[in-house]
């Protein structure tokens, strides 16, 4: 295989782990790592491949002119990419640096910068479609970079993707990911007190998806949400505590931009009594655990 087909994978997690499978299946060579041992031993031993889990970030990078990244936050990334024993520092002059994080925009230029010094191109690649868009290789990635890195690592993330989209320069990808969020809460938001006005009522919210689900109400979340919300069911990979995070670099990049994001704002703080509530770990559609089911007529 040429560098080009090896591919290093930082990040084994519940998105990182199926993306770097498929990295594997697509005939790419895969060198990975993560923090944790036992899940790095686990993600190998999936593979019907000659991928391989490192020990160390040096280790996975050596040999590797595109290295990816899918960490969970703007600290989780400085460390795994800057630094002394980061990734930028194995890696070779003319490489290609793929962050699947979903970062703060200014984390993305600052991870830009320092790679330009080294010749290192820079893509920030924030996905959404959660876990099992993960799985099943159906990710929506929106991309900030010039537009040869961009090109560049397009076919690598088509193993993983449905659609990629090259939004602007290095920084625009994650901003598109703020807007998505921020999407998501107010519709988790709409669907939790319409699941609970119906239910109120005595309807039957089978019956009420099937009647609103076809007009202008629908969406991807009532599509793949609605029911399980409707049954109290809030097991589906993307943690309150990672919605939180990403709605504060939301609301911190609309603050610096002079915006006014109400709804996002009050989402957040709903996300917050959640928390309380010890749902923290819970899918993001548990927001609708704030609001009582009310009294049903008899």
């Amino acid at each position: 295989m040429t560098q080009e087909r090896t591919i290093a994978f930082l990040g084994l997690g519940v998105m990182g782990g199926p993306m770097a499978g498929h990295l594997a299946a697509a005939g790419y060579t895969v060198t990975a790592w993560n923090r944790s041992e036992q899940r790095r031993s686990d993600w190998a031993d999936r593979q019907s491949t000659d991928a391989q889990a490192f020990a160390t970030i040096a280790e996975a990078v050596e040999g590797a002119h595109i290295v990816a990244a899918c960490v969970g936050n703007d600290d989780d990334l400085a460390q795994v990419v800057l630094g002394p024993k980061g990734a930028l520092a194995a890696m070779s002059s003319g490489a290609l640096l793929i962050d699947h994080t979903t970062t703060s925009a200014a984390m993305a230029r600052r991870v830009a910068g320092e790679a330009a010094g080294r010749e290192i191109g820079f893509v920030d690649a924030p996905v959404s479609g959660g876990q099992a868009g993960a799985e099943n290789g159906k990710l929506a990635i929106m991309c900030g970079a010039s537009a040869d890195d961009f090109t560049r690592a397009e076919p690598v993330m088509q193993s993983y993707a449905a659609r990629i989209v090259h939004v602007g320069d290095v920084g625009a990808g994650q901003t598109a990911k703020m807007a998505n969020q921020m999407c998501i809460a107010g519709t988790l938001a709409g669907l939790s007190e319409a699941i609970r006005l119906s239910q109120a009522s005595g309807l039957d919210t089978d019956k009420v998806f099937e009647a609103i689900s076809g007009g202008a109400a629908q969406s991807w979340q009532m599509d793949n949400r609605w029911a399980t919300m409707a049954q109290d069911e809030f097991d589906f990979g993307f943690a309150i505590d990672w919605m939180r995070k990403d709605l504060g670099y939301a609301l911190d990049e609309a603050k610096r931009l002079g915006l006014s994001s109400p709804v996002s704002a009050l989402v957040d703080q709903f996300y917050a009594e959640i928390q309380a509530m010890g749902g923290a770990r819970q899918d993001t559609s548990a927001l609708i655990r704030r609001l009582p089911k009310g009294n049903t007529p008899t």
